[in-house]
């Protein structure tokens, strides 16, 4: 059996630098070490904490997820359309349930029996940690080795048995900034006039966002919009993985000191809005999440998302922000998003905009893989610019 904390000091000692991840009682020994460190954040699912580490390697870290085998599932959206396209890189560390040879629940057997295909499928490269320290060592080396190499991602699975100490998580969350006595703000600043659209909305916030802002616009038109606007490389446009945006969006600014708009849309949101109580349990003063709803699926179809009985400033100040304001003009959002620059966040600015987008839009020319080498050389520059 391994000593859990040689293990992490051995992923530390390869330049493991930011931990993300949800608990498997396979890896509780490992993760209950983790769990009290400032470079760890507890997702609330699988996804999240896949994007939250493609967001902080993006910001110039290096990765590792933790999980178990039964949320692969919810990994195959964001390693087939977030870190294949974009060559973003991460370690997945895998409790392996069900795994062949070994008597399992019945959930975990389809799973166990088909891990290391679907990874495989996925383009990760996959290794099995030995219960050994020695042979351990090497596996690790083996695949730290491979790691990044044409942003190729690995995954070590682990069986049972193969920590030492069942000892429960017993210390203290750390998650930055906590006050259970903090005052969020709320404000309502809709005028009921006409709904700007995305991309009168989208110039104007470019235009105020200051020259040293990340941008990152989600998947579909916002990111195809926010191209036509103005294509620098400090935006990030995502070409899959909907409902990423905030996960990525808090990753990078968990691992940044420059302001990060997210501009995310009411369907992506709504897909993930357990992204936002991360996000306010973590506290960024830097993240500026920006809600773009036109209650409407609007790239593939115009179908409703039903965001219209949906408060997300209220799910937001719910969840930890430090503001949270409704607006649906442009004068107004832009006023909302100088104050929002002006003090410390997490903030939320939720836009009321019209459906539809430009006719005949196109896409991005630039390859996802280069808009994220870009966007990271940009996140690790000393200084800002086009």
């Amino acid at each position: 059996m391994l000593d859990p904390q040689e293990f992490i000091a051995a992923l530390d000692g390869h330049g493991i630098s930011f931990y993300a991840g949800v608990p498997c009682s396979y890896l509780k020994a490992p993760m209950s070490i983790l769990a009290s460190r400032p470079n760890y954040v507890g997702a609330a699912i699988e996804t999240d904490a896949a994007a939250m580490c493609a967001g902080a390697w993006l910001a110039g870290e290096k990765t590792a997820v933790f999980c178990q085998n039964s949320g692969l599932g919810n990994l195959i959206n964001p390693l087939s359309s977030l870190n294949a396209p974009f060559a973003i890189p991460s370690l997945f560390v895998i409790g392996w349930r069900g795994m062949p040879g070994e008597k399992d629940e019945p959930q975990h057997m389809l799973m166990g029996q088909t891990t290391k295909q679907i990874l495989m499928q996925m383009g990760v490269d996959v290794f099995e940690l030995p219960k050994t320290n020695e042979a351990a060592k090497q596996t690790v080396d083996q695949a730290m080795a491979v790691l990044g190499r044409h942003g190729k991602s690995v995954a070590l699975l682990v069986g049972p048995g193969t920590f030492k100490g069942n000892a429960a998580f017993s210390g203290v969350e750390n998650p930055k900034n906590r006050d259970k006595n903090r005052k969020n703000i709320v404000k309502n600043l809709k005028n009921g006039q006409s709904l700007p659209s995305r991309f009168n909305l989208l110039t104007a916030i470019v235009g105020a966002a200051p020259e040293e802002a990340a941008l990152i616009a989600t998947t579909g038109k916002c990111g195809r919009e926010l191209y036509q606007v103005k294509d620098r490389r400090q935006h990030f446009y995502m070409v899959g993985s909907m409902g990423s945006a905030g996960a990525i969006g808090l990753g990078v600014a968990l691992n940044n000191k420059r302001p990060v708009l997210v501009l995310d849309g009411d369907g992506g949101a709504l897909m993930r809005l357990g992204t936002m109580a991360t996000i306010g349990r973590t506290h960024p003063a830097n993240l500026i999440h920006i809600i773009l709803d036109n209650e409407a699926h609007d790239s593939t179809g115009g179908q409703p998302t039903g965001s219209g009985n949906v408060d997300f400033p209220a799910i937001a100040a719910a969840c930890g922000y430090t503001s949270a304001t409704s607006c649906d003009d442009i004068e107004t959002a832009v006023s909302a998003l100088a104050e929002c620059i002006a003090a410390p966040g997490p903030h939320l600015v939720h836009i009321q905009i019209q459906g539809g987008s430009l006719p005949s839009l196109g896409r991005p020319e630039t390859q996802p893989s280069e808009v994220a080498a870009r966007f990271r050389r940009f996140l690790t520059s000393p200084t800002s610019g086009q």
